[in-house]
């Protein structure tokens, strides 16, 4: 951890009324990005955005959690301050998974949580399937852990993910338009209109960066294309079955199930009842997809209490039974 963090600098927040540390992880194509809450020796969670989002996004919902954890919420590749992948290559989930590996590797994690949102929900899901023995509790935020793909439109998609590829070097204009701030506010608030006011200028700190003449959007176009690696419900279910650690889903009232339909509904319906058939807890809270940081007050106390029940008071118990007959 301190190598990771050698040369951090300090900020301080007045939402958060604390100090934040900037992380930096070197990886073979740049740079991941990333934030640093709690105790240096507190027990380990990391954070994962959600698709073109930031590490932001966990901005409001971390300060309510348990302050005896170490919260490393980093920027994906290719989103908030983190390095985009090299000129022609995929953003995947494996790819997503294999950036998780490094940077817990980079911070000297054997065993540690997940949080996710979205998107990082879903890569959370796959570390902790293929990784079981390193994660001691999930938590997926308005996130099914996987997404998987009727098999009757998995081919089209896939290559509709390298048609777009193909096209998208094929353009040679700037793909970086300039706006200006207030600009910027109003295309987020449109392409998100779940984003509260404050949400959208909490993921414009990461989200754009100076340049002449204006701003640009710091995130890599590429993750607009057409995911081309994908999973069918089978090997979604076989998948989830692997996961060791207790799982917390909290679901949204009008959140991500509300842009499903026919086929990919009924797969999500199978996934989350799978994880009841599985023992673990499946919570549904008034609010839409962001409403971890729309309305942190209203998701914070159920991650809380998963927290110290599944992790905290668990770990604690060896150590005070440990004392008690010294």
């Amino acid at each position: 951890m301190l190598h990771a963090l050698k040369g951090a600098r300090h900020l301080h927040s007045s939402a958060m009324k604390q100090a934040v540390s900037e992380l930096s992880i070197p990886v073979p194509w740049g740079q991941i990005k990333g934030k640093v809450w709690g105790p240096d020796h507190g027990r380990p969670v990391l954070c994962l955005h959600g698709w073109a989002d930031n590490c932001g996004t966990f901005n409001t919902l971390i300060p309510l959690l348990p302050n005896e954890c170490r919260y490393v919420a980093v920027d994906l590749s290719g989103h908030g301050w983190s390095s985009h992948r090299s000129p022609g290559v995929f953003y995947s989930f494996p790819e997503y998974v294999m950036d998780v590996r490094r940077v817990v590797d980079a911070l000297h994690w054997s065993q540690f949580s997940i949080i996710g949102h979205s998107m990082g929900g879903n890569i959370a899901g796959m570390f902790s399937a293929l990784y079981p023995e390193m994660v001691d509790a999930v938590v997926l935020l308005d996130s099914y852990g996987f997404l998987p793909t009727d098999l009757k439109e998995m081919i089209k998609v896939m290559r509709q993910g390298m048609d777009q590829m193909v096209e998208f070097y094929k353009q040679t204009e700037d793909k970086k338009r300039v706006y200006t701030y207030e600009k910027a506010v109003e295309r987020l608030s449109a392409a998100n209109p779940t984003l509260s006011e404050q949400s959208v200028h909490i993921l414009l700190e990461r989200g754009l960066v100076q340049v002449e003449g204006g701003m640009v959007f710091t995130r890599d176009f590429r993750i607009n294309l057409k995911n081309i690696v994908r999973i069918s419900l089978e090997q979604g279910l076989e998948l989830q079955s692997r996961i060791k650690a207790p799982v917390l889903v909290v679901l949204a009232e009008d959140g991500f199930e509300k842009l499903l339909s026919g086929q990919d509904k009924k797969i999500a319906s199978a996934i989350v009842q799978a994880y009841k058939d599985r023992k673990h807890t499946v919570v549904t809270v008034p609010g839409d997809h962001h409403v971890h940081l729309n309305q942190p007050e209203v998701v914070a106390p159920l991650v809380s209490d998963f927290l110290q029940t599944k992790l905290l008071t668990q770990r604690a118990r060896p150590a005070e039974e440990q004392t008690s007959k010294m």
